[in-house]
């Protein structure tokens, strides 16, 4: 992505002549408080004009050039080395401008040059950006010109670029046009499933290997795929309102379970339970290891359950429905702890922070259009962006405070975002249907978007885990006070222990005088 700097220019600074009397208006009455300024002092303004002319530049080291070198230092044989000289030469250059040259020495202008009524010619030791041609990216306070010679800078750390198109696409036949369902998953084994029709299909990222796990028949269709959490089971949901478990290393259906009257369109798992909502407004809590299909039901959501997803630790179960509303869940409530009712269409578009405990975000569809960031820890409303077109899917990056958005009507693009600024880092077109569909590979870089166009679109949007670390490292390398800090703290854990020692130094010396006297007085 490139993003192109621009920079305003800089006002001149010009310096300002003594201040004059205020000439009296012959027609103003007069007053006994005039001033009438004496002519044998002299008279002083709360300006300070410096004078160069007096100046001892000497004391900076910066001399004249040799050529105006004087004739009494050149009788005793002073020269100046390669080194001196190309300091003089490069603080010259800092202080007074290239423009000025190396050869002219730094002169105090005339009072008399001055103008009375024009604005004052600008001779500041000190210029601004528009005279000296200071680069951007000089961090010194005084600033150097680009094109001095010696003088070496370190670019501006430049923002991350994110690919426009996607590094590879694959024909996804049959793949459903439908907001409320969820047919791409990602598993932290590197396998993608996805629902086709009444098939589900099992892509392997490293070999490309396409394995067809399960076809369901002509009288049912696939709503809804969500992998376990150790990346080895995976969950059917069903149009005819069944769930289906299968074991994916074997291509073999573990168990079927039953429970909801209508079509299964979402899927959730946290370490051991899974959720499972369907049209028939209600959330279902199952346990593959228990025997019964259903362990608890939640009801609160008035029509289809279209979003489910775990927080991170595994205690709390956001849900959206097509009634606008979102829900958040404990491990045992049947009932919603909490409610929130902002939005304006069905939020089917959830997503859980990985970085900061209890931040939830949601999305709404068409008539919302809005982003919202939630902290359910103190059950608070943080903020809203209006996206502009309809909010299919969320997910946040594992590796930096970012999160991805995919839209539907009317853009069909692809954003992501910068938390909490929430400023684009890049948006992303390709699909020419909605994209319905958004999975997070398990290394955390790469996205997958499905649409009704009936295709997968892999894109990198994300930065690696590595790069970070090492983002990281350098930034505690160049923070100088935390360096700092940690040689203090050594130091006096040192002169702590050495302390320590010294008093059981002391301690052992006194039990030792104490014994000698004890001696001696037996002896006597």
């Amino acid at each position: 992505m490139n993003n192109n700097q621009s920079s305003s220019p800089s006002s001149s600074s010009q310096s300002i002549p003594p201040l004059k009397p205020k000439s009296q208006d012959p027609t103003t009455p007069s007053s006994p408080y005039h001033y009438h300024p004496s002519t044998s002092r002299a008279i002083y303004s709360d300006r300070f004009i410096p004078c160069r002319s007096s100046s001892n530049f000497a004391l900076f080291h910066i001399s004249h050039s040799p050529a105006s070198a004087s004739p009494s230092d050149a009788a005793r044989g002073e020269d100046t080395s390669s080194s001196s000289a190309a300091y003089t030469a490069l603080l010259r250059t800092a202080l007074f401008g290239s423009d000025l040259g190396f050869g002219a020495a730094p002169c105090t202008p005339d009072k008399k040059s001055f103008p009375v009524n024009n604005s004052p010619v600008n001779r500041n030791i000190f210029r601004f950006k528009s005279e000296t041609n200071q680069s951007l990216h000089s961090s010194s306070p005084i600033g150097f010109d680009d094109h001095s010679p010696g003088v070496s800078h370190s670019p501006v750390k430049s923002p991350r670029k994110v690919p426009k198109s996607p590094y590879k696409v694959l024909d996804a036949p049959a793949l459903q046009d439908d907001f409320y369902l969820n047919l791409v998953d990602w598993s932290s084994h590197n396998v993608l499933a996805v629902g086709l029709g009444n098939c589900v299909y099992l892509w392997n990222a490293c070999s490309s290997k396409v394995t067809k796990l399960c076809d369901l028949g002509i009288d049912d269709s696939v709503c809804s795929v969500g992998w376990a959490q150790r990346g080895t089971s995976l969950a059917v949901g069903t149009s005819n309102g069944k769930v289906q478990i299968w074991d994916a290393s074997r291509c073999k259906r573990v168990r079927t379970m039953e429970g909801h009257r209508l079509r299964v369109g979402a899927l959730a798992w946290n370490s051991s339970m899974l959720s499972s909502g369907s049209r028939d407004k209600s959330i279902l809590q199952r346990d593959p290891r228990a025997q019964e299909d259903v362990v608890s039901k939640l009801s609160g959501h008035k029509s289809e359950v279209c979003g489910l997803k775990w927080s991170y630790d595994n205690r709390e179960l956001a849900s959206g429905g097509n009634d606008n509303r979102l829900f958040v869940w404990n491990q045992h409530s049947t009932q919603p702890v909490l409610k929130y009712c902002e939005h304006t269409a069905a939020v089917k578009a959830i997503a859980w922070s990985p970085h900061i405990y209890g931040l939830l975000a949601s999305g709404g569809g068409t008539a919302d259009r809005c982003i919202r960031f939630w902290n359910t820890t103190t059950n608070s409303h943080l903020s809203c962006m209006d996206t502009g077109s309809q909010v299919c899917n969320l997910v946040w990056s594992k590796n930096v405070n970012e999160l991805v958005s995919t839209h539907g009507y009317s853009q069909n693009q692809i954003i992501v975002w910068r938390y909490p600024t929430m400023s684009k880092i890049a948006t992303l077109t390709g699909h020419t249907y909605r994209v319905l569909y958004l999975a997070i590979s398990p290394d955390g870089q790469t996205i997958v978007t499905g649409a009704g166009d009936e295709t997968l679109r892999f894109w990198n949007v994300f930065p690696s885990p590595k790069s970070q670390c090492r983002l990281k490292e350098a930034q505690s390398i160049q923070y100088f006070p935390t360096t700092r800090n940690t040689r203090i703290k050594e130091r006096k854990l040192s002169a702590l222990k050495a302390t320590q020692r010294r008093i059981k130094e002391l301690t052992m010396f006194d039990q030792l005088d104490h014994a000698i006297a004890d001696a001696a007085e037996l002896t006597v």
